[in-house]
Protein backbone atom coordinates (compact mmCIF):
# COMPACT_ATOMS: atom_id res chain seq x y z
CA UNK A 1 0.00 0.00 0.00
CA UNK A 2 1.36 3.42 -0.96
CA UNK A 3 0.11 6.49 0.91
CA UNK A 4 0.80 9.95 -0.48
CA UNK A 5 0.00 13.22 1.27
CA UNK A 6 -0.24 16.52 -0.57
CA UNK A 7 1.11 18.76 2.17
CA UNK A 8 0.12 21.86 0.20
CA UNK A 9 -3.53 20.77 0.53
CA UNK A 10 -3.41 19.32 4.04
CA UNK A 11 -4.91 21.73 6.55
CA UNK A 12 -3.92 19.76 9.67
CA UNK A 13 -7.44 19.06 10.92
CA UNK A 14 -6.47 15.46 11.72
CA UNK A 15 -9.61 13.66 10.58
CA UNK A 16 -7.39 10.93 9.18
CA UNK A 17 -5.66 10.52 12.54
CA UNK A 18 -9.03 10.04 14.22
CA UNK A 19 -9.91 7.22 11.82
CA UNK A 20 -6.51 5.49 11.64
CA UNK A 21 -4.25 6.71 14.47
CA UNK A 22 -1.90 3.74 13.90
CA UNK A 23 -0.99 5.22 10.53
CA UNK A 24 -1.59 8.99 10.69
CA UNK A 25 -0.61 11.57 13.28
CA UNK A 26 0.02 15.29 13.42
CA UNK A 27 3.36 16.55 14.67
CA UNK A 28 3.76 19.59 16.92
CA UNK A 29 3.51 21.87 13.89
CA UNK A 30 0.29 20.15 12.72
CA UNK A 31 2.11 18.56 9.79
CA UNK A 32 0.74 15.16 8.89
CA UNK A 33 3.07 12.23 9.51
CA UNK A 34 2.46 8.80 7.98
CA UNK A 35 3.77 5.60 9.53
CA UNK A 36 6.21 3.75 7.28
CA UNK A 37 4.98 0.38 5.98
CA UNK A 38 1.56 0.12 7.65
CA UNK A 39 0.29 -3.43 8.09
CA UNK A 40 -1.76 -4.70 5.14
CA UNK A 41 -4.64 -5.41 7.53
CA UNK A 42 -5.00 -1.67 8.07
CA UNK A 43 -5.84 -1.01 4.41
CA UNK A 44 -9.60 -0.55 5.01
CA UNK A 45 -8.95 1.97 7.79
CA UNK A 46 -6.36 3.81 5.70
CA UNK A 47 -8.86 4.05 2.83
CA UNK A 48 -11.52 5.33 5.25
CA UNK A 49 -9.08 7.88 6.62
CA UNK A 50 -8.35 9.15 3.12
CA UNK A 51 -12.10 9.52 2.49
CA UNK A 52 -12.46 11.40 5.79
CA UNK A 53 -10.00 14.08 4.66
CA UNK A 54 -12.09 17.18 3.95
CA UNK A 55 -9.58 18.55 1.42
CA UNK A 56 -8.69 15.19 -0.19
CA UNK A 57 -4.99 15.56 0.58
CA UNK A 58 -4.42 11.80 0.98
CA UNK A 59 -4.05 9.35 -1.88
CA UNK A 60 -3.90 5.61 -1.27
CA UNK A 61 -2.77 3.10 -3.88
CA UNK A 62 -3.02 -0.63 -3.44
CA UNK A 63 -5.49 -0.54 -0.54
Amino acid sequence: MRITVDHDLCDGLGQCALVAPEVFELDDDERLMVAPDPAPGLAPRVAAAARACPVRAITVEGA
